[in-house]
Order: structure tokens, then C-alpha cells, then sequence
């Protein structure tokens, strides 16, 4: 008997939500965005709900809106480390720059969350588009699109062999005859390229997924190609079931172009929902949210994403199309094009264009009753468009607790979602096999040997 292809589910941590106006919202405590016990309660009640994984994104810069929104970054090894204590199962998955980092520091730190949480550790590989980082590093300059991206394959490829520098088989710890490493399975990687030069080995033992899930945010070309390279799960924002379908189907014939097996590559758009009883009540509640957001701070958005400056007197006109700039890297950016192809589209007022970036930075955002987002779930997971979802509640912990409670149990009941873990790992969560080590066999997972 075949077994039913079953949904993904992460969910998508932001400090009080997705929505920017999510910490003014009635009945939230914006006090306790800098209290771990409100992420653990929040990765608790995933975990009892089954998701396969929270997600923590970050970046090494200050948040333009953070005097309008709760944009601040919290580190998140520190942030994930403390979920792992509170949890046993859930996956772990955590941004960081292969811009704005150093391969053999990342390597120990991803090595250390998978060792600790027993194999739940995902590394969200970005290359950071925020210029204003740059100085925070003593650069003066942020490097290009192009560049960016070329240094990611190398810090991959790096990353790689240090996770690989240890093969399964090399912790011993026999206590009869003293030895506790096999240090002839304990590798120098010795790599010198374009942009780094690391000798290795990495000195923590191999983890016990083999290495931490690639995950890999990005949907313009450069990013599509490294996705199809690289990546084992893709985070992508799509408006249209049309424009999920084409990226699912290109990330998949890339893969499979590559050699790799394209169920091994999962798609995970967003999504953000806005649940009520009646449909009628999803969009007052939407709309609540829209009426806190702050046009001047929205304006400001608008420029640094399309170029165009407008007054709080063109609120209610029509974006002007004709003003919009596409040079340099902001025509490179993906989330340039689908802003693009919203207005194209819909041809929206600027406010109303404005609500449709504050709900959820563009990923996609629906209200209406459990059943119509169960339905919308569905129809793109059988229609070719997604092998999941990163759930962006627009607020928490009140928008994920509607969705665990209203949602879930109708995906179940249609035999989409998993009603119980089957594994311990993010890998058996996601359906990955254990990659083999660059110098070994397939093993086990290493630990530490009990010697009688």
C-alpha cells in the first residue's frame, strides 16, 4: 500500500507576529517578545500540534521599522538553544549570512545545536540583502547580488566538508582500551578558494542528522539556481496559485538537472491567515489590523523597495507605475518582482498596496473560516505549487493558536497532515535520508558508547 504524501508545516516565528502592527493589536503583551518562556510556550504548542519545525529568521542590521514595528533580532542560537531544552522533537531552523559570517565559526555553532537538541538543527542559508549591515562589519561597502551568491556556493561547499571532516566511526570513547577518537577518521578539509581559506578538521564530532537540513529563502535567479544546488527545503513568498506552480516546477526541474532527486528539494511558501468563524469576520479582523499600521513608515518601505517617493496625499490614488525604478540590485530582488506583479495585477490604491506588505512582507495572506484556509492549503499542495508551508501567524500567540486548534484538525481529517511524530529528527520530519559523511560508508548517527 502507497503511503498518502503528507504536508509540511514550520512555524514562523517573528517577535508578536507577522503582521507589522501586530504588537498594538487588543490583547497582546508586546512585554513578553523578550521572554524566552513565550517562545517555548509557542514552540510547545507546535509541537503538540506536530509541525515539523519553528523557524527563527534573523539578520546582522537593525530592522528600518523597528520605531513602528517589533523588528528587533534576537540571536538565534541563543534563541534556539532554549527551545531545545523545552522541547523533544519539533525541528530547529535558524537564519545566518554566509555574507556576514565565517564558515568554521557557523560550522561549530549548527554542529552544536543538532549535537544538543539530538538532531533537530536546520540552517536557513541567506546572503543577507540589507546594505546597511556592511559597516557593522567594517566594510563600506555591501558586495553585489553576484557576489554575494558566488561566496555562498564556496561557504557551502566549505561548511560541508567541515560537518564531513569527522567521519561517523571516529568518536570512539572505548574506555577499556583509553582511546576516545579514531584520529585517522578525523580529517584537515585544507580548502583555499576565491573567497576563504580554512584548513579544519572542525572540532566538533559529526552531528547525528550527518549534517543540518539545507534551507535556502531566495526566488530570483541567482537564488533559484543556489536553491537547486544546495537546498533540501525552499522558503519562497508567492501571491497566485499560477506563480507557486511555476517556481515549484522550475526549483524541481533544476534539482533534477543537477542529478539530485527533486523530492529531496521541498517548497515551503508562507502563508499568513486571518481565521474567523465566518468569512465575513476573517476580514473585519484583517482590517483591524490594516487601520494600526503607520503610513509613514509604510511609505518609506515603498521607496527602499520600488524607488518611488509618495505623500500621505497620494494614499488613496493609484500607484504610479510609471515612476517605479528597477536598477541595480533592487531589479534583481524577487520580492521587487512580486511586488510588481501586485500592482500589475490588481491595480491597488497605494494604502491598499501599503496593508498588503504590512500583513506579511508579501507572502501570501488570506482570511476567511478554517475550512477556506484548509481548502487553499490543500489546493496548492495537490496542484503542484507547494510540499508545505511556513505558517506566519499575523499575531501570537493568538493567530497560531487558532490555526493549531481550528485548522490542523481539518488537515488531519482530510489525511494531509500527520497526527504523531513517525521520527526524532528534522531530517525524519521532512523525509531527508542521513547524507553519507565525504569519506565513509553509511552509519549510524554518532554518539558516545556505553563500554560494559
Amino acid at each position: 500500500m502507497t503511503t498518502r504524501r503528507q504536508l509540511h508545516l514550520n512555524l514562523f516565528v517573528y517577535p508578536g507576529g507577522h503582521h507589522e502592527a501586530a504588537w498594538r493589536y487588543r490583547g497582546t503583551d508586546p512585554s513578553r517578545i523578550l521572554d524566552i518562556r513565550f517562545y517555548q510556550d509557542l514552540a510547545r504548542t507546535a509541537e503538540q500540534a506536530a509541525f515539523d519545525a519553528v523557524f527563527f529568521a534573523d539578520g546582522p542590521s537593525l530592522a528600518d521599522n523597528v520605531r513602528y514595528a517589533s523588528r528587533f533580532r534576537l540571536e538565534p542560537f541563543t534563541w534556539l538553544s532554549a527551545i531545545a531544552a523545552a522541547t523533544e522533537r519539533i525541528g530547529l531552523i535558524a537564519t545566518a549570512s554566509t555574507t556576514y559570517t565565517e564558515p568554521y565559526n557557523l560550522a561549530r555553532l549548527f554542529a552544536s545545536l543538532d549535537h544538543l537538541s539530538r538532531g533537530r538543527a536546520g540552517w536557513n542559508i541567506v546572503t543577507t540583502g540589507a546594505p546597511q549591515a556592511a559597516r557593522n562589519f567594517g566594510l563600506d561597502e555591501h558586495p553585489v547580488h553576484a557576489e554575494r551568491y558566488d561566496r555562498a556556493h564556496e561557504f557551502v561547499d566549505v561548511v560541508t566538508k567541515l560537518w564531513d571532516s569527522w567521519e561517523d566511526e571516529a568518536l570512539v570513547a572505548d574506555q577499556k582500551t583509553g582511546v576516545f577518537a579514531d584520529t585517522d577518521r578525523i580529517r584537515a578539509i585544507d580548502h583555499e578558494g576565491r573567497h576563504l581559506r580554512v584548513r579544519g578538521p572542525l572540532n566538533t564530532p559529526r552531528t547525528p542528522q550527518g549534517r543540518p537540513v539545507y534551507v535556502q529563502a531566495g526566488s530570483s535567479p541567482d537564488g533559484r539556481a543556489f536553491a537547486a544546488r544546495h537546498a533540501e527545503a525552499v522558503f519562497t513568498a508567492h501571491q497566485t496559485l499560477h506563480s507557486g506552480q511555476e517556481f515549484y516546477a522550475d526549483i524541481k526541474a533544476r534539482a533534477a538537472a543537477l542529478g539530485r532527486d527533486p523530492g529531496g528539494v521541498l517548497v515551503l511558501p508562507g502563508i499568513s491567515p486571518f481565521i474567523g468563524s465566518t468569512e465575513a469576520e476573517a476580514r473585519a479582523l484583517r482590517e483591524e489590523f490594516d487601520e494600526l499600521t503607520q503610513p509613514e513608515y509604510s511609505l518609506e518601505l515603498l521607496h527602499r523597495l520600488l524607488g518611488i517617493e509618495l505623500g500621505a496625499d497620494q494614499l488613496d490614488g493609484p500607484v504610479p507605475r510609471e515612476l517605479i525604478e528597477a536598477r541595480g540590485e533592487r531589479g534583481n530582488s524577487s520580492r521587487f518582482q512580486l511586488i510588481l506583479d501586485i500592482i500589475d495585477r490588481e491595480q491597488p490604491t497605494v494604502r491598499r498596496l501599503l496593508h498588503r506588505l504590512a500583513g506579511a512582507r508579501g507572502h501570501r495572506v488570506i482570511a476567511g473560516t478554517p475550512e477556506r484556509i484548509a481548502d487553499e492549503i490543500q489546493e496548492w499542495f495537490e496542484q503542484g505549487a507547494a510540499d508545505g508551508f511556513n505558517l506566519m501567524p499575523p499575531w501570537l500567540p493568538g493567530g497560531f493558536d487558532l490555526f493549531a486548534e481550528h485548522v490542523v484538525p481539518i488537515l488531519r481529517e482530510r489525511g494531509l497532515f500527520r497526527t504523531a511524530y513517525q521520527g526524532a529528527t528534522l531530517r525524519d520530519h521532512y523525509g531527508l535520508p542521513r547524507p553519507t559523511g565525504s569519506h565513509a560508508s553509511p552509519s549510524t548517527p554518532t554518539t558516545l558508547k556505553e563500554n560494559a
